[in-house]
């Protein structure tokens, strides 16, 4: 079965990227849904399996995109911005920007011992304290 989870042992950020791109591209250009006949030379419709392997890409990428815009949030927290700087890049509010933020802090704490790596104690206080109040001007 194809899954998200499946598919991140098998492929890197810009590897899922290109599988995506080209079954997401055959998808577009291939014959309208009910037409049996293929245009000579034209992508032939997606199975049902590269249909499902098409979704959980999108999934997989969402996931790791993720993963590295907060690492990025808090790359920018170290270099000085502001919460409010912060939601402006990602095209929110700084409430929201800290409180997803909070959110990936607590899933890496979450995720020690569950099969993952995840963030002992101490990381987790610390990536805390990097994040500050959304009320903070400036990184801690």
């Amino acid at each position: 079965m194809t899954s998200p989870d499946a598919l991140d042992r098998e492929f890197t950020l810009l590897g899922a990227v290109a599988r995506y791109d080209e079954l997401r591209t055959r998808e577009a250009l291939a014959s309208p849904v009910g037409e049996d006949d293929v245009p000579a030379g034209g992508p032939a419709p997606l199975t049902c399996e590269e249909a499902l392997e098409l979704l959980a890409l999108g999934e997989l990428i969402a996931r790791k995109a993720g993963y590295g815009r907060q690492l990025t949030v808090r790359s920018a927290r170290r270099a000085g911005a502001s919460w409010s700087r912060i939601g402006a890049a990602l095209g929110t509010t700084k409430q929201a920007a800290w409180e997803a933020h909070q959110r990936w802090i607590d899933d890496q704490a979450g995720q020690r011992g569950a099969g993952h790596w995840g963030w002992d104690g101490e990381e987790v206080a610390a990536a805390r304290r990097l994040a500050g109040g959304v009320e903070d001007d400036h990184a801690g």
